[in-house]
């Protein structure tokens, strides 16, 4: 196992196999993402050009298992906005957006997940940012198709410092497995202070 942090035209090359870890992670509980390689090209299109963008990655041998992804909160809003930023917070200008989080179940359990943040923490410390957030979505105790076994990572990311943020929940939208087409999702606010 290799865990390696990559920007620009680094990262830019490792964008194919983010998209298809991506597709095959989320569609678990509880993203449920029916994905496809045309939303994924798209949606991950703007990390090749925004600065201070990582992906920290994780190859066993030459295969990518798993990445994490960061850019600025600015620039995230700019490309999907959507979202409500409360009063009272940080400036988004201070703050860096813990993307994505995608590790193949067979590789979860290592410190993995930690590190994923260490380097996404420690780059946003890098350039200048006070503030690290990070997305969850919401879904409904009673939703069908949560597992009956599943445990939520609030403590995991707790364990991290972050907290909710009240009045911060995000918007967007993907296909759920069994759905004809998209529908809006909220996705709650995670914050820390760097």
């Amino acid at each position: 196992m290799a865990l390696r942090p990559l920007t620009g035209a680094a990262l830019a090359g490792a964008l194919d196999g983010l998209a298809a870890l991506r597709i095959e992670v989320f569609r678990a509980w509880p993203y449920l993402y029916d994905g496809d390689r045309a939303y994924e090209r798209g949606y991950l299109a703007g990390y090749a050009d925004t600065p201070d963008a990582i992906l920290a990655g994780a190859w066993d041998g030459d295969r990518l298992v798993g990445a994490a992804t960061g850019m600025p909160l600015s620039a995230h809003h700019a490309a999907a906005p959507g979202g409500d930023w409360p009063a009272g917070a940080p400036p988004q200008e201070q703050v860096f957006y813990c993307a994505e989080s995608v590790l193949l179940p067979e590789y979860r359990g290592r410190g993995i997940g930690h590190m994923f943040f260490d380097h996404r923490e420690s780059h946003a410390r890098r350039a200048g940012y006070r503030w690290s957030c990070f997305a969850a979505v919401i879904r409904p105790q009673a939703h069908p198709m949560r597992p009956p076994d599943y445990r939520p990572l609030d403590p995991f990311w707790r364990k991290r410092g972050y907290a909710p943020l009240g009045g911060a929940v995000e918007r967007f939208s993907w296909t759920d497995l069994g759905e004809a087409e998209e529908s809006v999702k909220e996705l709650q606010i995670w914050l820390k202070q760097l």
